[in-house]
């Protein structure tokens, strides 16, 4: 089954002159060939082939992989990138334009990657050019490290690791490096380069359907950049576990692609494939550099995160390890204006962690909270109150997920359930359950310390509010936990600015909290009286279905998609109102 895939485009036909086009708008040093459809070449805007007094290094091949090659233009990388179409290599007269556009006295270095069209129509525009008096030289890249070593003639595909040979060979041309030495230079950093991909969807081209070669739960391990299959379909797995796979791959003493010992230098490339947020890539270089370090003993001197050369919509990575001495260093952490070469990812790394600043107290050791030996009833009471309300949250983590996918950002389950984790945590380690102000301070601490966003301040406001209320009395009465109830729901009304109807968690709140003051007016018991004020939280928090939102981020999406379900913090309120009451009461009659 296959579907059409959906582009911010406009011809498909058009996509690469118009990339081209908005390219050299975005950055003024870029410039192209005058020769669309046929010639398609981005160039330096203060290079004249005739007068250039440096080596020119000029790389290219089938687009789609931007920003590779055309966004590695600039002082100090490449002085060209020949643009060929969707995932084709550039036709011999594209590229023999682009070598006559930048190539001085001192020659050109053609950076090829390992695909058989590219070789073919590179290497024939490197004969013509030599003919016609220009010196050139070509290195091949083939970095791949997901295949066993080829009995063949195709050999490793060229993959990222060329963004880390372009920037090699473009700074030793800076440097004013003969022709020889710049193709020495990037030959040597060739062969100490290993690259592998992995791929949790495929790729759309433009005007095409979707596959859905992959189906569900599955990764493409080993693929290359055109959409190609990999080398195997596994099952998805934590991200640790696949990019110590991919290492180990790379690293492998089997196929010896790369000449590394314990003790050995290294850069580190993580490379997204086009749709792979950069938290996810954060998160894989961050399981890289501690596996290189401590399993490889390997010395990581910098680490390149982003997306360099890409497979147009593909959700995956690629890591590429390259070995590397002072030299290379220098070459790499030498100055470049190409547009995406990345800023700052140059010089030593400093540690990586430093400790948290402590605020130094001045406060009496014994007004610290203190935990008691043996709880006394209220005590109890509380304790279960908690722990059910903070399980409640725990088990309603995906229904209240679900909910905000709809009209939030798709996290209140996840934010809730982690700070009820929280709660339960620190309340077996040091909640004084005797002191119910000082358990309610605890809880507010837990819920500001990992909750975050709007919840975690939320929830914050609210304890603060209840623990100045309550504070002074250990034994807290019904009417003081009314009195706090109260006091929390005017705390956040007053920072938080919602009231009544604004379809939020005060919906279930302002109407428990007028139930129960009434239910203790008129003498009900304080468990019944919790117990009934838990229903009209409930009504409360059901009825926002019916509300439009004018706080949160509810307040940017339409009445309709509102209607379909409850604001999601409301229904959260409710639940664990409702359980700490249903709680107690079980307590009081067990």
């Amino acid at each position: 089954m296959s579907y059409q895939g959906k582009k911010l485009i406009n011809d498909p036909n058009d996509v690469v002159t118009e990339f081209i086009e908005g390219l050299v708008e975005t950055y003024p040093g870029l410039q192209y060939l005058d020769g669309f459809p046929d010639i398609k070449v981005v160039l330096r805007a203060d290079v004249s082939g005739p007068s250039y007094d440096k080596v020119a290094v000029i790389s290219g091949g089938g687009s789609g992989h931007e920003p590779a090659q055309s966004g590695f233009v600039g002082a100090g990388m490449l002085s060209a990138a020949i643009c060929g179409d969707i995932f084709t290599s550039p036709p011999v007269d594209s590229i023999l334009a682009g070598i006559r556009a930048v190539t001085g006295p001192k020659g050109c270095l053609l950076v090829v990657t390992n695909y058989t069209g590219d070789r073919l129509n590179f290497g024939l525009a490197a004969e013509q050019a030599k003919s016609e008096g220009y010196s050139i030289e070509t290195v091949i890249i083939g970095d791949d490290c997901a295949l066993q070593p080829s009995q063949g003639i195709a050999g490793r595909r060229g993959l990222a690791g060329t963004v880390l040979v372009h920037k090699i060979a473009g700074a030793a041309a800076a440097a004013g490096l003969s022709l020889a030495d710049v193709a020495a230079e990037a030959k040597r950093a060739s062969e100490m380069v290993g690259t592998m991909g992995v791929a949790l969807s495929v790729c759309t081209l433009p005007g095409q359907a979707t596959s859905d070669r992959l189906g569900p739960g599955k990764m493409e391990i080993g693929l290359g950049i055109h959409g190609e299959p990999g080398a195997a379909v596994a099952d998805i797995q934590p991200a640790d576990m696949v990019v110590s796979h991919v290492l180990r791959q790379i690293l492998s003493m089997e196929t010896r692609y790369l000449p590394i010992t314990r003790g050995s230098r290294a850069v580190l490339m993580i490379n997204g494939l086009g749709a792979t947020p950069m938290m996810e890539l954060v998160i894989i270089a961050r399981k890289a550099v501690h596996q290189l370090q401590l399993e490889h003993g390997l010395a990581v001197d910098r680490v390149y995160t982003g997306s360099f050369m890409t497979s147009l919509d593909m959700a995956g990575f690629s890591i590429s390890v390259m070995m590397v001495n002072e030299d290379i260093l220098k070459f790499l952490d030498a100055p470049t204006n190409a547009p995406y070469w990345p800023v700052g990812a140059g010089g030593s790394r400093p540690p990586t962690k430093i400790p948290v600043p402590i605020l130094h107290s001045h406060a009496r050791s014994d007004e610290a909270p203190i935990l008691s030996q043996e709880l006394r009833k209220d005590g109890c009471l509380l304790e279960a109150a908690i722990e059910a309300a903070a399980r409640e949250l725990i088990s309603l983590r995906d229904t209240l997920n679900e909910w905000d996918s709809k009209v939030g950002d798709g996290d209140c389950g996840t934010t809730m359930s982690r700070g009820a984790a929280a709660i339960l945590e620190d309340m077996k380690n040091h909640y004084p359950l005797n002191d119910a102000a000082e358990t309610v301070n605890q809880i507010g601490a837990s819920v500001r310390r990992v909750m975050g966003g709007t919840s975690g301040i939320i929830y914050d406001i609210f304890c603060r509010a209840a623990y100045a209320k309550l504070k002074g009395s250990t034994s807290a009465t019904s009417k003081q936990w009314a009195d706090a109830l109260e006091a929390s729901i005017d705390a956040v009304s007053k920072y938080g600015g919602a009231k009544a109807g604004y379809r939020t968690l005060l919906d279930a709140l302002i109407p428990a909290s007028a139930v129960l003051r009434e239910s203790l007016s008129v003498g009900d018991e304080p468990s019944t009286a919790f117990l009934v004020s838990s229903e009209a939280a409930k009504v409360g928090a059901e009825s926002t279905k019916h509300m439009q939102a004018k706080a949160g981020r509810s307040a940017y999406v339409s009445r309709d998609i509102l209607a379909s379900v409850p604001d999601p913090g409301a229904m959260a309120a409710a639940a664990w109102y409702r359980a700490a009451a249903v709680a107690i009461r079980n307590q009081l009659s067990s």
